[in-house]
């Protein structure tokens, strides 16, 4: 378990924990050349996650879930002893099972190790800002095999969304950015954003992905 020194101050604090060397130092170099990022902490095992949680507290984790003694678990415990702590999953797992579990245990955000530097970059501080993101794709597919539809409804055990909120959500619901929804409703993606915000709190969910868990295809 490395421990990286301080940088600037008021910059995002964020810790790395993957178990493959190389992977691991290629991502906290891509950071440590981003304008008001510190790498505070490295680790390659679930026990280095919580341990770097509790003594560094950073602001992100960015956490493979395919560590040694279980990165979900790590995450689990890391939202339940440090919540300040946001965790990024960086994983080469597409499994849609996978993303549940790792949204079920309280990550933020779920990415591919794929994606580019810049986007883990941007990831992390999207998240910092109390964003929420996973990879479109997989939110795509996800909630396609969760009802094979895209026109969604709310279970009848589950708060009321108004029609604009419902055809906000099946534009969601499709994978698209809250940029491509505003283009689709010529609207602003302010207002899109505030219409997700508003459909989160009604289904007291923490993304937009636990969100769709919770809808059935319509009728």
């Amino acid at each position: 378990m490395n421990v990286r020194t301080a940088t600037p101050p008021n910059s995002i604090r964020i810790a790395i924990i993957d178990d493959h060397p190389l992977f691991r130092e290629g991502i906290v170099e891509a950071l440590m050349g981003a304008d008001g990022i510190e790498v505070v902490g490295e680790g390659a095992t679930a026990a280095d996650a919580v341990a770097i949680a509790r003594e560094r507290n950073p602001d992100v984790m960015v956490l493979d879930l395919r560590l040694p003694g279980g990165g979900v678990s790590a995450a689990a415990n890391i939202a339940c002893a440090c919540p300040k702590v946001r965790i990024v999953a960086l994983t080469a797992s597409e499994d849609e099972e996978d993303v549940v579990s790792a949204l079920k245990a309280g990550v933020r955000g779920y990415i591919l190790k794929g994606s580019t530097g810049d986007e883990v970059i941007e990831t992390a501080r999207a998240i910092f800002q109390g964003d929420c993101y996973v990879a479109p794709t997989l939110a795509a597919r996800l909630l396609i095999k969760k009802g094979n539809a895209i026109n969604a409804v709310v279970t009848d055990n589950q708060c009321d969304l108004t029609a604009c909120e419902e055809k906000v959500f099946a534009l969601v619901a499709q994978g698209k950015s809250n940029k491509e929804v505003a283009r689709s409703l010529k609207c602003t993606e302010r207002t899109i954003k505030h219409h997700m915000t508003n459909i989160m709190q009604k289904l007291n969910v923490r993304n937009r992905v636990q969100a769709a868990l919770k809808f059935r295809p319509a009728a």
